[in-house]
């Protein structure tokens, strides 16, 4: 792996450089500059507008009690355009609108959780399709069946000599308070 990020690191300038010493030799230095400038500008646009529509999906995914796992990934793919239409250079400016079109975001999506299967390191597990949230057999409930949500007071053994004498918890009058957590 370290490998790869190294030959990234190496190529991906150097083709950089190649492509603004070619597009700058057709059309010239100054138009060159400002289309590097125009498409971050648009990139930082479809990066804001597509930013808040993945976050009211996902949103929207969490209010229904779903785990908003394909917008975590669009999310996660927008800020890599976000970062590579930032970047200055053509290559970068290409990959980035790339990931702004949602269908290559999903096949991207898809040929990831494939590679993820494949290689046998990754486990996902999850519940068991049900009717909703709240109900037997559906999200809210545990793998174990239902869970049921409740609240719990400690209560302390007197120790000899204390006011229960080691006979039993101390009784509570009806004028005492009840214990607080």
């Amino acid at each position: 792996m370290g490998v790869i990020i190294l030959f990234f690191m190496i190529a991906v300038p150097i083709a950089e450089i190649a492509l603004f010493i070619e597009v700058g030799g057709r059309i010239g230095v100054w138009p060159t500059v400002a289309t590097v400038i125009v498409t971050a500008m648009i990139g930082t646009a479809l990066l804001r507008h597509q930013g808040f529509a993945t976050l009211a999906r996902a949103q929207e995914s969490l209010a229904r009690n779903r785990f908003p796992v394909h917008e975590l990934f669009d999310g996660l793919c927008l800020f890599a355009a976000g970062a590579l239409l930032l970047t200055p250079g053509f290559l970068t400016d290409a990959v980035g609108f790339l990931l702004f079109v949602p269908p290559v975001r999903a096949l991207l999506g898809r040929w990831l959780m494939a590679w993820m299967a494949a290689s046998g390191r990754v486990q996902m597990h999850g519940f068991p399709p049900g009717p909703g949230p709240g109900t037997a057999g559906g999200p809210g409930s545990g793998p174990g069946g239902v869970v049921i949500d409740g609240e719990f007071h400690e209560v302390e053994e007197p120790v000899n000599g204390d006011a229960g004498g080691g006979n039993g918890p101390p009784r509570l009058d009806a004028e005492d308070p009840p214990p607080r957590p």
